[in-house]
């Protein structure tokens, strides 16, 4: 590619609305465009990193014997409401009417779409196990994207999905595809930690996520010191001590509670301020209501007041809730910022404690009426199991600071991008959807599923978050979108003819070239050729030719160096080959 002939519109100012180094460096060096919120065009350079990208994906896929297809964009929504994805994703989705009237979707994930397709041909276990993939557009009416490509409304994915006639057929599957992940992260030259994490709306009973430690991340990776346990922080388990029974809570002294008046002190970290306690001797209690019943429609959860309900591991216990809307707790009596857990000896509730707030004696919680708190409390004393009912004690808590992993060692956090995501998804969907196979007795079961995918533009996202100096990006080679930049000083006389001859051996060799030859200043050209990323830069000009050398300089070292024109194109290719080998491991 000649560059005076492609469309790279490099530019030295970092977009006001461009918070991570990412989101700067992709509008600056011309690989993408804002159209709106969260949608972007692809120019010339970044379609072709996040086609390489796409390129190595695909080989990985196919190499473990995955099928790839493609599924439209636009989706029935009825198929939604079977699943009950419908509600789950709620505003998440962009919904639109047909010219009969009829609901459609555009997809945010196509699992199911894929039922639907795999219900419609497969009817025996001799068709299976299946894996169907695609790389495709995605929606999702992010209410607030940002961060360029991390957060948007519009986006590609990868998403696989197979099909099973026994949880044995899925977990081998399962790892197939988990090793996949790995060669491409290491392939597209990215760090990616593999973490337990929690399955959200796409459901299932097992997952991973792969994540790239970042500072610009949105995800938290909580990871034992010792190397031997990773989650994500909605999934981490912590080592705390566990009581389990009621009985067994340590009793506070019989102290009776002690009302204590906190006007306008409602959150734990104000009521501290005010009454000099710290919040390790506060209870904080949460209210939330279970949407689809309603004996013992409020769920209380309580934790110490330093921690956080983990609101994923509060649905494993209880199934499935949402935070309360204020107006309705309150007029079913519960003083919101002012709530304690012997609310539960009054009004029907299922009462949740998570197991390190169970051992607190002593401690300060709401009251229950406004501008109210009380002192002395502990579980074991006040609530009244002949009136609250047994309460539900586990571990429902963000894993924290201080706390160590299962196994014992400490914990360690750090923020991170996710890059792609691994479930086991059992029967969610093919039971909703119908989709079954006939057994060698000829008896129809449900078909077990399995679903992965990877962001591509996530791909890049990391790569250049973990990759880059102050001048610009620095590529790993197999999804740079120019290995090589061949930059004569002046395109005229025998530099442009060396420029010219080196281009077309490059090229001839299957090596990704470009030739600078714009009528404009070394160092504008340097500056862009470094902004973009490129890992080679060839330098032509009168004074190396002279001597019948021409200068190499590779994107992360600071010097050049000077290599023989006649053996210039040897030396390029085998350097870029090896480059190559040694991503592809």
């Amino acid at each position: 590619m000649l560059w005076s002939k492609s469309l790279i519109p490099t530019t030295r100012e970092v977009p006001a609305d461009a918070e991570i180094i990412s989101h700067q460096l992709l509008i600056r060096a011309g690989f993408i465009r804002r159209v709106s919120a969260g949608v972007y065009d692809w120019l010339p350079l970044g379609w072709k990193s996040l086609s390489k990208a796409n390129e190595i994906i695909r080989e990985e896929m196919n190499a473990i014997g995955a099928l790839e297809i493609h599924m439209p964009a636009l989706l029935p929504a009825e198929w939604w409401r079977q699943t009950g994805r419908y509600s789950d994703y709620g505003p998440l989705l962009f919904k639109m009417k047909d010219r009969r009237n009829g609901e459609m979707i555009l997809g945010p994930t196509h699992e199911e779409c894929v039922t639907e397709l795999v219900r419609a041909y497969i009817t025996s276990h001799r068709q299976l196990p299946i894996t169907l993939y695609q790389i495709q557009g995605k929606f999702r009416d992010e209410a607030r994207p940002r961060n360029g490509l991390l957060r948007v409304r519009e986006f590609f994915m990868k998403d696989a999905y197979s099909f099973h006639t026994s949880l044995e057929s899925l977990s081998r599957t399962y790892q197939d595809m988990f090793q996949a992940y790995v060669k491409i992260f290491r392939r597209c030259g990215i760090p990616a930690i593999p973490v337990e994490a929690e399955s959200g709306p796409i459901g299932g009973d097992a997952s991973h996520e792969f994540i790239c430690p970042c500072d610009a991340g949105e995800d938290v990776i909580v990871q034992a010191e010792d190397g031997g346990y990773s989650a994500n922080l909605e999934r981490a388990a912590h080592g705390s001590p566990i009581v389990y029974q009621l009985s067994d809570a340590p009793k506070a002294q019989d102290v009776p509670l002690t009302d204590i008046e906190t006007p306008n002190a409602a959150s734990i970290e104000s009521v501290c301020q005010f009454l000099k306690i710290v919040p390790q001797k506060m209870i904080k209690t949460m209210v939330y209501i279970r949407p689809d019943t309603t004996e013992r429609r409020f769920v209380v959860a309580c934790v110490r007041g330093d921690h956080e309900v983990n609101e994923n591991k509060l649905r494993r216990l209880v199934g499935p809730v949402e935070l309360a809307d204020e107006k309705l707790a309150r007029e079913n009596g519960f003083a919101i910022g002012y709530v304690g857990p012997h609310i539960a000896n009054t009004v029907p509730v299922t009462l949740v404690i998570d197991a390190d707030a169970l051992t607190v004696t002593d401690a300060t919680t709401g009251a229950n009426k406004p501008f109210w708190h009380v002192s002395n409390f502990s579980f074991a004393a006040h609530i009244h199991v002949e009136k609250a009912g047994e309460p539900v004690i586990g571990d429902i808590r963000l894993a924290a600071p201080g706390d160590r992993s299962p196994s014992g060692s400490p914990l360690k956090f750090s923020k991170g991008i996710e890059l792609g995501h691994v479930f086991k998804l059992g029967t969610k969907y093919t039971d909703a959807l119908g989709a079954v196979f006939a057994d060698e007795k000829q008896v129809n079961h449900s078909m077990i599923m399995g679903c992965y995918g990877i962001g591509p533009g996530r791909i890049l996202v990391g790569a250049i978050e973990t990759s880059h100096d102050a001048d610009g990006i620095i590529w790993p080679v197999n999804i740079a979108p120019y290995e090589v930049v061949i930059t004569p000083v002046k395109y005229e006389g025998q530099a442009a003819s060396v420029a010219d001859d080196l281009y077309h051996r490059l090229r001839h060799a299957g090596i990704d070239v470009i030739l600078d030859e714009r009528d404009q200043r070394p160092g504008v050209k340097f500056k862009d050729a470094d902004l973009i990323g490129i890992p080679l830069r060839i330098v032509i000009g009168d004074k190396g030719l002279a001597a019948g050398q021409v200068e190499m300089k590779l994107r992360t070292e600071k010097s050049p160096q000077l290599i023989a024109v006649a053996s210039a194109a040897e030396t390029i290719v085998g350097l870029v080959q090896k480059w190559r080998a040694q991503a592809d491991g």
